[in-house]
């Protein structure tokens, strides 16, 4: 990271009646970016280094914990989870219960921006954080100046499901220790990242433990993934964004396919789509520059 690059310290706030975990990139007076990650991802998954390029592009860059995640604050209520009987009710537009849904996730992100003062952000999200960039979209509009949605989908029950190799990492019980964790962490990105990454691979290790140390919570990945699951179908509301949109989907993505990525743009009105042949669902090193010239150009065209 260049160490010219401003960097805040984690810093917590109240916003949406949750405690929020969030640091920053960047001079502050720069235009604001506001980066939103998936399903149990922690907010440094958008790598130091990720973002400090983001930031030297001419960015405010802001990164934070959702809910259940992290160093967040975490709701506490218990849920059972079967994946597979809530891909039937989804697929059967079944009405599925949960905690809270991506809309309060938005509201989530949303009052972030209240507390620091940001009156409207450039928005990424990346997988449930696409989700949740297209809710906040839908929901409030006039905060959100462009919108970029990275592998993620808009929830319509008509799309292809993951592959097997995907689900199977996706329903895998989460590990008893530390070890393990790092073990399956490993083993889980080269499923998602579908391909040879070895720069990443190298990484992995000291990824996961920083995660594991930082702090996981399976029982908040499972009100995550009702959270989508309880969401459902964004197509129609889609069709009424006016933030300009741009959609990046990799084609060989095994956990959300280049259909939801199509679908996605489909839905936007004037929503431009950036398929990436070697992209799986994870943002390898390797195609950083790709994405990042992708979104600073798309945030700063607009």
């Amino acid at each position: 990271m260049d160490a010219m690059t401003p960097h805040t310290p984690e810093r917590f706030v109240e916003a949406n009646g949750i405690r929020l975990c969030y640091d920053s990139f960047g001079a502050a007076g720069a235009p604001p970016l506001l980066l939103i990650m998936g399903l149990g991802a922690q907010m440094t998954l958008w790598d130091n280094e990720f973002c400090a390029q983001l930031a030297a592009r001419g960015f405010f860059v802001v990164r934070f914990d959702n809910r259940d995640i992290g160093r967040s604050g975490r709701i506490d209520t218990p849920v059972t989870l079967d994946f597979p009987a809530l891909m039937m009710a989804q697929m059967q537009g079944k009405k599925i219960g949960a905690p809270y849904a991506l809309r309060d996730m938005a509201d989530d992100a949303a009052a972030l921006l209240d507390t620091l003062d940001i009156a409207a952000a450039h928005i990424v999200g990346a997988s449930m954080g696409g989700m949740i960039a297209q809710e906040m979209a839908i929901h409030h509009p006039s905060r959100v100046l462009s919108l970029v949605s990275i592998m993620s989908s808009t929830g319509a029950p008509g799309l292809p499901g993951p592959t097997p190799e995907a689900a199977a990492m996706l329903m895998a019980p989460p590990p008893a220790t530390r070890e393990g964790y790092i073990a399956q962490f490993g083993r889980g990105w080269k499923v998602l990242r579908a391909g040879s990454f070895p720069e990443d691979e190298a990484r992995d290790p000291a990824r996961a433990a920083h995660f594991y140390d930082r702090g996981l919570n399976p029982p908040g990945v499972a009100r995550q993934m009702l959270a989508i699951f309880a969401s459902g179908d964004r197509t129609s509301a889609l069709g009424r964004v006016t933030a300009p949109t741009l959609v990046i989907h990799g084609a060989v993505d095994p956990l959300v396919r280049i259909e939801a990525g199509r679908a996605t743009a489909a839905a936007v009105p004037g929503a431009r789509l950036l398929t990436i042949g070697n992209m799986g669902h994870a943002l390898p090193m390797a195609i950083w520059p790709e994405v990042i010239d992708a979104i600073a150009g798309h945030c700063l065209r607009e």
